[in-house]
């Protein structure tokens, strides 16, 4: 079963890249006392995610602050030095925040992991937006596998 609107943020302990490296952030941290819009995806290079999910959000990032969004984290099942070199590629340091959860320990807490196995990737997170205020999730829409119409930047600021 996975996170529902009116859930928590269960603990968890992610990763972010830093002057000096990668750094441990707690899931409590990064939610205290800010209303973010977090969007996960299967993984940093791949074609949806690297066309779309991310520049979408990185080009409306204005616009989601003006909506009352403290800030915009992008989320996936890869290690902070990739998620590093993906904001780097993509140039939305600034914009979007790159949050990563190697372990997949908070994608597996959320009840969001899928099993990509067969093409090679191995367990990572489903395409989800959510938006979160002060831990507790406001709004949250999940992909079918597959897909992208839902967890969309164009999506999300339509229902703010």
């Amino acid at each position: 079963m996975s996170i529902c609107a009116g859930d928590k943020i269960p603990a968890a302990t992610l990763f972010e890249l830093g002057a000096s490296g990668p750094g441990p952030l707690s899931s409590a941290e990064l939610f205290a006392g800010k209303t973010i819009i977090m969007f996960g995806l299967p993984g940093a290079f791949t074609p949806t995610c690297s066309a779309q999910h991310l520049p979408g959000f990185a080009n409306l990032a204005d616009q989601f602050k003006a909506k009352g969004i403290d800030e915009i984290v992008c989320f996936a099942v890869n290690d902070a030095f990739v998620m590093g070199a993906w904001s780097k590629d993509q140039d939305v340091a600034g914009k979007v925040r790159m949050i990563a959860d190697g372990t997949a320990e908070l994608t597996k807490k959320m009840g969001l992991e899928i099993d990509m196995n067969a093409k090679g990737y191995g367990l990572r997170c489903a395409r989800f937006a959510m938006v979160v205020k002060d831990g507790t999730v406001q709004s949250i829409d999940v992909e079918r596998p597959g897909e992208f119409e839902v967890s969309s930047a164009e999506a999300q600021l339509s229902k703010l």
